[in-house]
């Protein structure tokens, strides 16, 4: 009896890893990359005319609001090291690299008035590096690294911010359209939002959304027709799975979907908020005493903007959460999570990597990927970043390669028994890095930096060969069947 209950218990545990492995090859097109940001692996913060940006202000508060009390001012040191890092790329085969520009680099001031063109000649090297290599650079316009002079000025609530982010897009379709073809305009937006509570966060999310269209009909207008690219925002969050097959659970999951990928999804797709948002909101505001709903109500105008403007749908994932019905939150001080009304949670008894908030939960990623082709009527698709997290950065790392062949798997069978139209994927990341406010604490790279060594040594983890085959053969077994 004590046995079987061990291996009922092992069971549990690796419930995740249990499914069969998809053995059939991924299209000979299909992109296979990886992902950085600027902020979190350049380094050089104050080199070659660069200002401050947001992340930098935060990194050098003291008391430091970071684990380790590290900053990102060398990181990786990649503004130094591109070639490096583009030789790793190019010895792992992988098609595409997926990086951020960074804002206050390129526009010391914030805005266009002035082009730096230090920062401009760093991004024409490292894209002529990619280039050279047959590695297809993905860029993302913004992400995290607001300057901060904008930041004084009111940065992501500001009604100037379309404004801003459109004229820089502006310099960078100008300065390297002719080589992107896919352009990632803001990053994950709902963490920009959404911990600034719940009378800001849905105003700080309309703008973005306006932002955001801004610079697709900008792309649409000017460049579409001679630089033949793409352009998406970059959504996250979870795959949220109800607690149970009772209806008010399958309601409380799905309402906790709408606030999190229909957040930004609905209007993107549908046009507007989505309606549970709508409602909830709305009423909560009346009982809470406001004069009408927090949640801001857009014109028809801006319901025409907004709808339509995401040429594939990008996002990052990383894990699955639970969903339970429960009562309706009390009225009193308005928050997101009493909006939404629900509880989220994970199993303790969950695989979890180094990040608490990371189980590894490969089955999530299939039925989330369902989930879009259902909502968003089956658009191309492309994983932004999805990866695992260590605390040690060792060179050994069977957990993540484990990680990355499940939720690959998942993909695929995503693609092959649901008819999602899945055309990329990348790992985050192709070095440890910087991870925001968890610094240098949590290691996702494929490949190690030593960040006491000053030149910043890379090493190639087991990982990397894992999905070097992965990207030379597009098979995540030993050998695929097709």
């Amino acid at each position: 009896m004590l046995c079987i209950k061990i291996i009922a218990a092992i069971f549990i545990l690796n419930l995740g890893f249990l499914d069969a492995l998809n053995n059939k090859s991924f299209p000979p097109d299909f992109m296979f990359g990886c992902a950085t940001a600027a902020f979190q692996i350049e380094g050089a913060w104050n080199e070659d005319g660069k200002t401050p940006s947001v992340w930098d202000t935060n990194n050098h508060r003291i008391p430091s609001v970071i684990a380790d009390n590290s900053t990102a001012d060398v990181a990786c040191d990649s503004y130094h090291k591109y070639k490096e890092d583009v030789a790793l790329l190019k010895e792992l085969g992988a098609s595409h690299y997926r990086f951020s520009i960074s804002w206050p680099r390129i526009l010391p001031n914030g805005t266009n008035d002035y082009i730096n063109p230090l920062g401009v000649a760093y991004y024409k090297n490292l894209i002529a590096e990619l280039k050279a290599s047959n590695i297809q650079p993905l860029v993302t316009i913004a992400h995290g690294d607001l300057p901060q002079v904008l930041g004084d000025l009111g940065g992501y609530y500001s009604l100037s911010f379309p404004d801003w982010i459109r004229d820089f897009a502006r310099v960078l379709f100008d300065e390297f359209g002719d080589d992107v073809k896919y352009w990632f305009t803001i990053n994950e937006p709902y963490e920009v939002c959404i911990y600034d509570g719940a009378e800001k966060a849905y105003d700080c999310a309309a703008n973005l959304l306006k932002a955001h269209a801004k610079i697709w009909h900008l792309y649409d207008e000017e460049y579409r027709s001679k630089q033949h690219g793409k352009v998406a925002m970059v959504l996250n969050l979870n795959w949220y799975e109800p607690e149970t097959n009772k209806t008010d659970d399958i309601i409380a999951a799905e309402t906790k979907m709408q606030f999190s990928w229909g957040f930004f999804g609905h209007a993107l797709y549908h046009g507007d908020w989505p309606e549970i948002m709508k409602s909830r909101i709305g009423l909560r505001s009346k009982l809470e005493g406001y004069a009408k709903s927090r949640l801001p109500e857009f014109t028809q105008e801006e319901i025409n903007y907004i709808k339509g403007t995401n040429d594939i749908f990008a996002f990052n994932t990383y894990t699955t959460s639970m969903v339970r019905a429960i009562d309706e939150p009390e009225i009193g001080d308005p928050t997101p999570e009493k909006d939404v009304g629900v509880y989220e949670y994970q199993p303790d008894d969950w695989i979890s990597g180094a990040s608490p908030w990371l189980k590894v939960v490969p089955w999530g990623m299939r039925k989330l990927l369902r989930w879009f082709k259902q909502e968003y009527f089956n658009p191309e698709i492309f994983i932004t970043e999805n990866g695992y997290s260590d605390a040690t950065g060792q060179l050994n790392d069977p957990n993540r390669t484990d990680y990355i062949r499940e939720y690959l798997s998942a993909v695929k069978d995503a693609m092959d028994y649901d008819g999602v139209n899945v055309i990329g994927y990348n790992v985050w990341s192709i070095i440890d890095n910087f991870e925001w406010n968890a610094g240098y604490t949590v290691k996702f790279g494929l490949v190690n930096v030593d960040m006491n060594d000053p030149n910043r040594t890379r090493t190639k983890k087991d990982s990397f060969y894992y999905y070097q085959k992965v990207c030379q053969t597009h098979c995540i077994v030993d050998q695929c069947i097709d």
